[in-house]
Parts: structure tokens; C-alpha cells; sequence
């Protein structure tokens, strides 16, 4: 896979004045538009850069630029490296805070420390960047603004993210105890619920008979009744 020249504009500029390739070449070996490239050779684009030469530089070699003079189809590639150049690394620092909400910030470690105690001061420099002095001197309430503070969410704020959260809150948990969770309550089964309730030996059976209408004794009363009012 090629690279991009080192300084693009600058080679194009070399490219279009002292060789013959085609603009599509020269915009394919610098990543440039081709129309870019014309404003070059037009001295519309890139007026007063100064052209560098890419076989002095050692980013293209002599065959491969004559072979792409020779052939206009051909596409240019960048020489290997002489000197092979470290990758770049970003050093993890605090985040960094706009000013505006930098005066929110007491705020947001007031939150975490109360709803996240579980949080390690480092762990708190990185969601909101700040200092561990200032985490200490909320923690203690020996802010200069205690008076005044008001635990806020720093999601709310725009400290940062929710997701930031929620990875440092679980990677402070990692390893503690959990509480032990609730039983889940379930309704009991239709054997228990329909049953009849088991009879104590020592109650007197219950007389199924009492509350039951006999209808030929009712009748027979009914009909004495009429008889004696006759």
C-alpha cells in the first residue's frame, strides 16, 4: 500500500513542471483532485510553493517515475522507506474540560462521590479531569465553594458520557461483593390454593345437614297450616 508524499502540494508543483505525466498520475501519487492538479499547471493553485522533488527525496525512484512517463496508465508507487519513522502515541492525560463547564465541575465529584463512593479518585480525574487536591477537598468539604455546591450528574453536565460512566462504575465493582438479591415472589400453585383446609381431631365435625330445606316437610307443614284455619 503507498503513502502520501511527505509534502503533496509541493511535489505536485515538482511533478507538473518537469515531467510529462498526466494530471490524473500526479493527482493519484499526491492525493490530490485532478482539477487541483490543473490549478497547478494553470498557476492558479499552490502560487508560491516551491517544488520538491520526490526522487531527491527519496519517495520515488528514477525507474518508476520513467516507467510511469512511458506508460500513462500507470500508477506511481512510493519507494520503501530508508528510515522507518515510529507511530505516533498519544499519552492518556486528564480530559480535557471547556472552559465554560470548568465551574461545574465541583459539582460532578460532589455527585460521584455520593452516588458512587466505589469510585477511585483516578477514576474521577479521568470522567471530569480533574485534580485529586480538588477531588479531596470536596470529599472533605473543605472547598473553598462548599457552601454552594450541589451534587449534579456530570452526564448532565456534558463532563462526559454515560458510557464513561458506567465503564468506570463497573470496573471499580469488579471484584466486590454483590448484595444478595431479593427471592423472587411467584404465586403458589392451584393444589395449594383450591385445597381444603385439613379438619383438628379435637373440633366436633361439622353437620352438613344444618342449612339444607327438606321440600316434602315443608309442604306438609304448609298444608296443617291451611287445614287448622279452616
Amino acid at each position: 500500500m503507498s503513502h502520501m508524499p511527505l509534502m503533496p502540494k509541493a511535489t505536485a508543483v515538482w511533478l507538473v513542471d518537469n515531467t510529462s505525466l498526466s494530471f490524473e498520475q500526479i493527482a493519484d501519487f499526491c492525493r490530490l483532485h485532478p482539477l487541483e492538479v490543473k490549478g497547478i499547471a494553470d498557476g492558479e493553485v499552490a502560487q508560491g510553493i516551491k517544488g520538491l522533488d520526490p526522487v531527491a527525496s527519496g519517495q520515488l525512484t528514477r525507474e518508476e517515475l520513467d516507467t510511469a512517463i512511458a506508460d500513462p496508465n500507470h500508477k506511481l508507487v512510493m519507494a520503501d522507506a530508508k528510515v522507518r519513522l515510529p507511530e505516533p502515541t498519544t499519552k492518556k492525560g486528564p480530559r480535557y474540560t471547556p472552559v465554560s463547564k470548568r465551574q461545574d465541575r465541583p459539582d460532578a465529584i460532589l455527585w460521584l462521590v455520593k452516588n458512587h463512593p466505589e469510585l477511585k479518585d483516578a477514576q474521577i480525574m479521568r470522567l471530569v479531569g480533574t485534580t485529586k487536591s480538588t477531588i479531596q477537598s470536596v470529599r472533605e468539604r473543605k472547598h473553598w465553594n462548599s457552601q454552594n455546591l450541589q451534587a449534579r450528574d456530570p452526564v448532565m453536565l456534558g463532563l462526559c458520557s454515560q458510557i464513561d460512566l458506567d465503564h468506570e462504575v463497573r470496573r471499580a465493582s469488579k471484584g466486590k461483593p454483590q448484595p444478595d438479591a431479593e427471592p423472587v415472589r411467584t404465586l403458589l400453585p392451584a393444589e395449594q390454593t383450591t385445597a381444603q383446609p385439613e379438619q383438628d381431631a379435637n373440633e366436633p365435625p361439622v353437620d352438613d345437614r344444618k342449612g339444607t330445606i327438606d321440600a316434602d316437610n315443608v309442604f306438609a307443614k304448609l298444608g296443617g297450616m291451611k287445614r287448622s284455619e279452616q
